[in-house]
């Protein structure tokens, strides 16, 4: 008679997760890539914007640009930064990938164990490093330009992908190969990834809105330099005179004979409008002698509005 059989085993574990699918799906629960993306389109563009017009001496919240405005200014906030970004994250899937083949099998388990936790201690003591170099009340490792500015985020985002390799090596032995015999360890591996990786996307959300501040500061820094080029000139018909300490502006009086609008002023460069004010600057200005001259939109003057040359 035939021996009597065990019961059938239960179905396997599913393997763990890897920590940066489980972030990616905690993101998804609130918003769509869809949404995520525009929003960070919007929000770098405003902030561009902002650092832009701030350095020329224009009220930001004067203009009232519309949506479509500020998303297509962020293409100067984020292009550079955004492709370094794609180029380092290509190569750090490619070195994870590279890593997790050269210490798999039981045979490298020691070299495995001792990079994990090579890995683990540089990044956490990067993280220690930088962030407080995040906050500028405490005395910052850093020297005083665009280091102080970029490194103490950069230094986090180094130090979080390196802490996030040494959970990716704790997870997985091999490439599709789960290590389950602790089960539990593995869920607390998974979770203290999952919180590097946010540590890693607001690091360099971080340096990238610090990007957009001086990417701004820099390109109004040029165009001051250079003339402001690209503003049309305008001339000034105004039914009084006007008060204003810009240079090399040319005035002329056609007297009553011309119509209420006898006053005419030339020389000047349209910076922005905004719904109830004109920001001009005088052709001969540059960025060590910038003055704006802030003209209302009342009637009292109109403005013919010239190509730029």
């Amino acid at each position: 008679m035939p021996a009597p059989q065990g019961p059938p085993a239960g179905p396997e574990p599913p393997p763990p997760r890897s920590p940066l699918s489980t972030f990616g799906e905690k993101v998804a629960y609130f918003a769509a890539p869809g949404t995520v993306a525009f929003a960070l389109l919007y929000y770098f563009g405003s902030v561009y914007v902002r650092s832009y017009y701030s350095a020329l001496g224009v009220v930001p919240e004067d203009l009232g640009m519309s949506v479509q405005n500020v998303v297509a200014s962020s293409t100067s906030a984020i292009f550079f930064p955004l492709c370094v970004l794609l180029a380092g994250g290509l190569i750090v899937f490619l070195v994870f990938g590279w890593l997790g083949r050269a210490l798999a099998g039981p045979e490298h388990d020691v070299h495995r164990r001792t990079a994990i936790t090579v890995l683990l201690a540089v990044g956490v003591a990067m993280v220690l490093v930088g962030l407080p170099g995040l906050f500028s009340y405490l005395v910052l490792p850093f020297p005083a330009g665009w280091p102080r500015i970029f490194m103490p985020a950069l230094v986090v985002a180094v130090g979080s992908t390196l802490a996030v390799c040494a959970a990716h090596l704790r997870l997985s032995r091999s490439t599709g190969v789960a290590v389950r015999q602790d089960p539990a360890g593995d869920r607390v591996w998974l979770a203290v990834g999952t919180l590097l990786i946010g540590l890693l996307t607001v690091s360099l959300f971080f340096d990238m809105a610090q990007y957009a501040v001086v990417a701004g500061r820099s390109d109004a820094r040029l165009d001051a330099r250079r003339g402001y080029q690209d503003s049309p000139f305008v001339v000034i018909h105004s039914r009084v005179p006007l008060t204003h300490h810009a240079k090399n502006i040319k005035f002329n009086d056609h007297g009553s004979t011309s119509g209420p609008y006898r006053y005419e002023y030339l020389g000047f460069r349209l910076l922005a409008k905004s719904p109830t004010r004109f920001y001009l600057v005088s052709y001969a200005s540059r960025w060590k002698d910038r003055r704006v001259v802030v003209l209302p939109d009342d009637r009292t003057a109109w403005l013919e509005i010239r190509s730029p040359g």
